[in-house]
């Protein structure tokens, strides 16, 4: 089967003065390769495409990859605007119709703004900036799981934190106080379901939870004190920024797992530096 808006894995079914077609097993159906210098491929030869509708209403593909696909959400920037709406860079040669009726307020060329992407009737991509319809504020059906990774969209500042969406169907929250990285609007980057708070609304991190953290994060420090002549020079009164710098983690978790490699009699730790015992 076909996915329209996605990347897909076809077959090249068929080469002539025409251009370069493929097909998949399931449907039969052929789609031209519309790349304006393609590759030479071989019958039979699988080839990882982009499938979309053209302009004429006829499947068309492409092995340039877009910044995203159907049912994504993404933070896109308008190129132009006419009198069927405005359009966004999506990484094609063909741009992204956002048309007026899909504006939650008028955009402006040259911004970036969070679409998801969507078909119309036709089958033709078409983004919106209308996201309540899309994103939920609270879990309804157990879809998510207290330490689960996911996949996050950064969005907005508030009060409390940094806003996200989660795998582009909810709301959630990575708390000022536990972020040591600069992060941008519209970046994507993984992240882990911290709490499923009373209210079905999600709480973030961006490191894994729990003891499988310390214990990966124990094996790191062991390998780098190995790679510095047995010392490091972080410890327990180190800075958090200091510690994430060197590790990626929290301060919490940096102490968890010195913690636990003292107790095993594996380093000892000073107020600025740890090393080997």
């Amino acid at each position: 089967m076909i996915n329209i808006g996605k990347i897909n894995t076809l077959t090249i079914s068929k080469q002539n003065s025409s251009g370069i077609y493929l097909s998949d097993e399931a449907s039969g159906k052929q789609v031209l390769l519309i790349d304006e210098k393609p590759k030479k491929y071989e019958l039979e030869e699988s080839v990882r495409v982009f499938v979309f509708v053209d302009s004429e209403g006829h499947l068309a593909a492409t092995t340039h990859i877009p910044w995203a696909q159907v049912d994504d959400i993404a933070y896109l920037k308008v190129v132009s605007v006419n009198y069927y709406g405005a359009f966004l860079d999506l990484g094609l040669k063909k741009n992204l119709l956002l048309p007026f009726s899909e504006q939650h307020h008028e955009v402006e060329v040259g911004d970036s703004y969070f679409v998801k992407i969507r078909l119309d009737d036709k089958d033709r991509l078409v983004a919106t900036t209308k996201l309540s319809q899309y994103v939920s504020d609270e879990m309804e059906n157990n879809e998510f799981t207290v330490g689960q990774k996911v996949d996050l969209l950064i969005t907005d500042q508030t009060d409390l934190g940094i806003k996200a969406i989660v795998n582009n169907t909810h709301w959630g929250l990575l708390y000022e106080n536990e972020i040591f990285q600069t992060l941008q609007r519209g970046q994507r980057i993984d992240g882990y379901i911290k709490t499923i708070r009373d209210d079905l609304r999600l709480d973030l991190s961006l490191h894994e939870t729990g003891y499988g953290k310390v214990t990966s994060l124990t094996d790191r420090i062991l390998q780098m004190l190995s790679d510095n002549g047995g010392e490091l020079a972080v410890g327990d009164k180190s800075e958090p920024e200091t510690i994430y710098a060197l590790f990626g983690v929290s301060k919490k978790v940096f102490k968890q797992a010195i913690g636990a490699l003292y107790k095993q009699k594996h380093i000892i730790i000073d107020k600025t530096t740890i090393r080997l015992a």
